[in-house]
């Protein structure tokens, strides 16, 4: 959230309140979609490569990896979208989900896990990973944790 250099509060950023709006709609499109469950998600897998597709081109390179990887490494993840973002979910809850780089203007995307990611490790471990490129190690950094998050 935003904050002066005084650490007086002024609201959410502009990124922050359209990921809001994009969640918003997301929800209002699932709540209106009809037909069976296997229509459902594959109209949810469909959303999800249409996002990757509006990506810039390094955003959206390493998007289509990762949703490579976590089908996947773990094809029990059903891909759905999360506050506009490639998500992959457990009876709809998002155990882990990709943020563009260009969405929140960071200098890095970021492959995030839930708290319901069993990676747990001690009493300390990370839950994002900054992504500036896919490449085969990452890929197998990739394909492990979300093998290690759905347990």
């Amino acid at each position: 959230m935003s904050s002066t250099g005084s650490g007086a509060y002024e609201g959410f950023s502009a990124e922050e309140r359209a990921a809001m709006k994009d969640h918003a709609e997301d929800m209002k499109k699932a709540a209106r979609r009809g037909g069976s469950r296997a229509e459902k998600a594959a109209q949810a897998v469909q959303d999800v490569l249409a996002k990757i597709a509006e990506m810039q081109d390094s955003d959206r390179a390493m998007a289509e990896r990762v949703h490579a990887l976590v089908t996947a490494a773990a094809p029990a993840l059903e891909p759905k979208l999360w506050y506009g973002m490639p998500a992959y979910a457990v009876d709809g809850k998002v155990v882990c989900f990709f943020q563009s780089a260009e969405k929140f203007k960071a200098r890095y995307a970021t492959l995030g896990f839930s708290d319901l990611a069993q990676l747990d490790e001690g009493a300390m471990w990370p839950a994002a990973f900054a992504l500036t490129e896919v490449t085969d190690e990452v890929a197998a950094r990739i394909t492990e944790l979300v093998k290690r998050a759905v347990g």
